[in-house]
C-alpha cells in the first residue's frame, strides 16, 4: 500500500470547562458559553469534548482566559457538571450530609446529583465535597446515574492493562461505562488509572460520552475513547511507514537532560503530534511512546538517542529502528556552581549526575532527578577531585526529534 505520510496535529477545536475552587463558574447561557481558552491548544486531546460541553453551558473557564485542563475535580464540583449535563427525575428522597451545609455553595447540586443515583455519600452521612473525585468514582456516578448495566463485567475488564487496581465496587459500572463507550483513556487507551484524581479534562471528556451514550450528543472522533473491538471487522490494513520518516517527540518530565560523553542512560520519550497518511489515517498518534536509550557516540564526542520500541496509545507495541541527530553540545560544571541551578527542570544521566554531584560536592542529589533511577554513589568516585566537568546538555523537545531508519509496518485498526 502506497501512501504519503505526514506528521502534523489532529484538527480540533479550542474550548473550556468548569468550576472555581469556592464556587463553579457557570456561563449564563449556552449563546454566550466561552470556547477559546489560552491554555488549550486546537491539538490538545481533549479540546473538542471540552468545546463542546462549553457551547451548552455545561461547563466554563476562568476569568483570566484560561481553562486549567489539568487541575483536580473535587466531588462537589463533579456534582454541579452532572446538574448541568443530565435532567433526570428522582428517584430517592434527600439526605442531610453532616459536611455540606444548606448555604454551601452546592449544596443543591450535590442533593440532586444524590437523589437522581449520580452520586452517593460516605459511612455516617458524609459527603466529602471538597475531597478531589478520583477516575473510577467519576465512571461509576454516570454508569449508576444513566442505570446503565455490563453484559459480562469481568471479559470487559481484561481490556485495562490495570484493571486489577478498580475497586471492587467499581468493578461493575466501569464495565458498563465501557461498553457504553463513556471511557477516554489518555495517553494510551490501555489504562484506566482508576485511582488518579480525575482532571477537568478527563470529567469534561467523560460527561461528553455520557451524553453521547444518552443520544444526547454526536460522537466524536477521538484515537483515545474506548471501544471495544467488533469480532466481525476483518483483518486490519497494514500500512508501511518508510525509511526517512521525520517522528516529533517531547519530554515533559523536564526542560533539560545532562548526560556525560560515556555514559547510557534509558529513556522513554512522547509522541507530540499525529503521523498520519495523505488520506488522513492516523498511523501513530500523538501520545505514544518511544522506548529507547541516550548512547555516546565516542567518535563525534556526543551522545543520540536509539529508539527500541514504539507503544501507541491503542497499547499495539513495535521494535522501531529510528535515531536522533547526533548532539554535541556541552554544558560545564564548575566547583562551587549551585546545583539547583544546574538540576532545576532538569533530568541527569546517572553518570552525569556523579559529575554533578562529586564537581560541586554536593551529595544530595535525590534518585528521582536520575534517569532510569540509577544509584549515583558508586559512580562519584570517578569524577573526585576534578574541578570542572563538561557534560553533554539535550534540549529534549528540539534534539531529540528522530528519522526512522528502516520501513515500519503499522496496522491500521
Amino acid at each position: 500500500m502506497d501512501k504519503k505520510i505526514y506528521s502534523g496535529c489532529a484538527t480540533f477545536m479550542a474550548v473550556g470547562i468548569t468550576v472555581g475552587t469556592i464556587a463553579p463558574l457557570i456561563n449564563p447561557a449556552p449563546s454566550f458559553a466561552q470556547t477559546r481558552f489560552n491554555d488549550v491548544q486546537s491539538n490538545y486531546w481533549a479540546a473538542e469534548f471540552i468545546q463542546e460541553l462549553s457551547q451548552r453551558g455545561i461547563i466554563a473557564g476562568f476569568p483570566d482566559g484560561s481553562f486549567r485542563p489539568q487541575e483536580a475535580v473535587t466531588r462537589a464540583q463533579f456534582a454541579a457538571m452532572v446538574r448541568k449535563a443530565f435532567q433526570k427525575s428522582p428517584e430517592r428522597q434527600s439526605i442531610s450530609f453532616v459536611d455540606v451545609s444548606s448555604n454551601y455553595w452546592g449544596y443543591g447540586a450535590i442533593q440532586e446529583a444524590y437523589t437522581t443515583g449520580f452520586l452517593t455519600g460516605y459511612p455516617g452521612n458524609v459527603f466529602r465535597p471538597n475531597e478531589n473525585i478520583p477516575r473510577q468514582q467519576v465512571l461509576v456516578a454516570l454508569a449508576n446515574g444513566l442505570d446503565y448495566t455490563a453484559n459480562n463485567a469481568e471479559d470487559t475488564l481484561q481490556y485495562y492493562n490495570d484493571s486489577s487496581g478498580i475497586a471492587s465496587y467499581a468493578r461493575a459500572p466501569i464495565a458498563a461505562a465501557t461498553e457504553k463507550q463513556i471511557v477516554v483513556n489518555y495517553p494510551n487507551i490501555k489504562f484506566l488509572n482508576p485511582n488518579r484524581t480525575a482532571t477537568r479534562a478527563d470529567v469534561a471528556a467523560f460527561i461528553y460520552q455520557a451524553l453521547v451514550s444518552n443520544n444526547q450528543a454526536s460522537a466524536i472522533n477521538s484515537p483515545y475513547v474506548v471501544a471495544l473491538a467488533d469480532t466481525t471487522i476483518s483483518q486490519p490494513l497494514s500500512v508501511i511507514i518508510p525509511e526517512g520518516t521525520s517522528i516529533p517527540v517531547k519530554y515533559d518530565k523536564a526542560k533539560k537532560i545532562l548526560v556525560t560523553k560515556d555514559e547510557t542512560a534509558p529513556l522513554t520519550l512522547t509522541v507530540s503530534q499525529n503521523v498520519i497518511t495523505d488520506q488522513g489515517d492516523v498511523l501513530i498518534p500523538a501520545g505514544s511512546q518511544v522506548v529507547g536509550e541516550l548512547k555516546p557516540v565516542k567518535d563525534k564526542g556526543g551522545s543520540q538517542f536509539v529508539a527500541e520500541k514504539l507503544v501507541l496509545t491503542t497499547g499495539q507495541e513495535y521494535k522501531i529502528n529510528a535515531t536522533s541527530e547526533v548532539i554535541t553540545n556541552t554544558e560545564t560544571i564548575k566547583k562551587g556552581t549551585s546545583t539547583r541551578a544546574i538540576i532545576r527542570n532538569t533530568a541527569l544521566g546517572a553518570g552525569a549526575a556523579a559529575a554533578v554531584s562529586a564537581v560541586t560536592g554536593d551529595r544530595a542529589i535525590a534518585t528521582e532527578e536520575v534517569l532510569g533511577g540509577a544509584g549515583i554513589g558508586a559512580l562519584v568516585g570517578l569524577f573526585f577531585g576534578r574541578k570542572k566537568v563538561d557534560l553533554i546538555a539535550i534540549d529534549p523537545n528540539t534534539d531529540l526529534q528522530m528519522t526512522i531508519g528502516q520501513n515500519l509496518q503499522i496496522s491500521l485498526r
